[in-house]
């Protein structure tokens, strides 16, 4: 079988220069399992796109590994007494990939496009009004110092702008857009510059030699990043059993995203190192609350009850996932007795349920995809399950991108779907929750659950936000927009002749501080 793998690999790869014999000692090369969406941080994104973009582009602020946001660009931040007033003094000595030096009119610049209806900013909504937060105005004070205004406190503030799915709200220099104000390609700050994207192949990251380094060890997305190779080439391979392949033929020197099974039977190989790490984004399954079937929250409630989920989830990680029910990690420090109670198997109860809510067998159409093997293998187990409790799903398998837009527009009654960490619970909550007329992507479109969200991200005082996530559990639970399954464990795989490499919570792989033993 590994034959097989390694012949075809050899012919597809060989012509991008990434055989065994023509690849370069100081070329660090990770599979990637489908191409990146766009080179713009935030924009037309998913998660390859943003692992990307975040090697190129940095921020005034970044996740460390506990989830926190801590200085990145910004050398310090000060906050003023009513809480509405962010002052950032930049970092000195600080350079774009094409030399330039950052200043405080970079990242005015960089903000103002960001804040542009037009553009689809994933975060857009975060910092407009819509949601809890307003932006009123960002200034340059001078070269060195950003002034942000808000509309009121909010103690997510520098959470939200550290997110990986908004690019980081990463920085660039204007190089980055064409003459038109089109977008061209990323001049930013980070470890990394964009070499080249053969779209389909591999993206290609050079080593940026002027890069700015902050002191401390490397710690998530802050503390030293420096490049310890020339280049990092994500090489696009989107079958699962073809990666493991080229990791064993030396093609490819990681594996980020490594199945439960494989990584159990890689662990004994000699040539291959493996490392694990809890994982704190969400897998489960949503439920369109406004499809006209399972607008019935007594349908979705049996929906539920008619899974096994310590069984799904044993059999989806290998056992080495636990089942949760929450928005909130088993991570979390916020995860707490009530955040443990969640949904039961009863055969019973499915019957009554059904029974109640009118379900005469219809069928109900759930939407997959093989490019996340853990969606899938949620999808099929989960099809079992409800079709032998008298529920009808049919299974429909597509091309990632295609489901992911499927999301993004509501068009679905149900689908296998996991999302990207959250470090925070309201950040969590605020990814599945919001009106759908507005925001036809989000889950949960629950008004009781908006105003508990937005008192979460408002308050600071840990008790009082263990109080609101509770609250938004018990609710989340009582609704059934999403049957979350179980949090996941990042596991990775990369050769033995790699030092440097950790998965981490936030399930990203890092490239910078990673080079060759030796």
């Amino acid at each position: 079988m590994l034959g097989t793998f390694r012949a075809v690999l050899l012919g597809t790869l060989a012509a991008a220069g990434l055989a065994a014999g023509t690849a370069q000692a100081e070329t660090l090369r990770i599979a990637m399992n489908a191409d990146i969406r766009s080179t713009d941080p935030g924009v037309n994104r998913d998660e390859n796109t943003d692992t990307v973009v975040l090697h190129i582009v940095e921020g005034l602020v970044g996740y460390d590994e506990q989830g926190q946001p801590k200085p990145l660009l910004a050398e310090k931040i000060a906050l003023s007494d009513d809480g509405r007033t962010y002052t950032f003094t930049l970092r000195d000595g600080v350079k774009f990939h094409n030399g330039a030096a950052l200043t405080a009119a970079d990242v005015v610049a960089a903000w103002k496009r960001y804040m542009t209806p037009a553009l689809k900013w994933r975060c857009l909504s975060q910092f407009d009004g819509s949601g809890q937060t307003r932006i009123e105005s960002v200034e340059a004070a001078d070269p060195r110092t950003v002034v942000f205004h808000i509309s009121a406190p909010s103690a997510l503030f520098l959470s939200t702008m550290a997110r990986p799915d908004c690019g980081g709200s990463g920085i660039y220099h204007a190089d980055s857009l064409n003459a038109d104000g089109s977008w061209n390609k990323p001049i930013g700050t980070g470890p990394y510059a964009l070499a080249e994207w053969k779209q389909g192949r591999y993206v290609e990251l050079k080593r940026f030699d002027g890069y700015s380094a902050l002191s401390g060890p490397a710690d998530g997305y802050v503390g030293d990043k420096t490049p310890k190779v020339d280049t990092a080439r994500f090489v696009i391979i989107p079958d699962p059993a073809a990666a493991r392949a080229a990791l064993l033929a030396g093609d490819i020197e990681i594996v980020s995203d490594v199945s439960a099974s494989d990584y159990k039977e890689l662990q004994g190989n000699p040539a291959v190192t493996t490392a694990s790490s809890p994982a704190m984004g969400i897998s489960g399954l949503l439920l369109q609350t406004r499809d006209p079937l399972l607008k019935n929250p007594d349908l979705r409630l049996a929906i539920a009850t008619a899974l096994d989920i310590p069984a799904l989830v044993d059999a989806v990680s290998e056992g080495l996932a636990e089942p949760n029910n929450s928005i909130v990690p088993l991570a979390s420090p916020f995860y707490g007795a009530v955040e443990k109670r969640g949904f039961t198997h009863d055969p019973a109860k499915v019957k009554d349920l059904l029974a109640k809510a009118g379900y005469k067998g219809e069928t109900i159409v759930m939407l997959a995809n093989q490019r996340y093997k853990s969606m899938y293998d949620t999808a099929v187990l989960a099809q079992a399950m409800l079709q032998a409790a008298g529920i009808n799903v049919d299974l429909s398998v597509m091309e990632w991108g295609a489901q992911l837009d499927k999301y993004l527009s509501g068009d679905y009654q149900m689908q296998a779907f996991a999302y990207s960490a959250r470090l925070d619970p309201s950040l969590g909550f605020e990814a599945v929750s919001g009106d759908k007329d507005q925001q036809p992507r989000k889950v949960w479109d629950n008004a009781d659950a908006r105003t508990l969200l937005e008192k979460s991200m408002i308050t600071s005082d840990g008790a009082e936000r263990q109080t609101l996530f509770d609250q938004l559990h018990a609710l989340f639970i009582a609704d059934v927009p999403m049957i979350v399954t179980h949090n996941g464990v990042e596991l990775a795989a990369f050769s033995s002749k790699v030092e440097g490499y950790r998965p981490w919570p936030a399930a990203r792989p890092r490239l910078w501080m990673v080079g060759f033993k030796g």
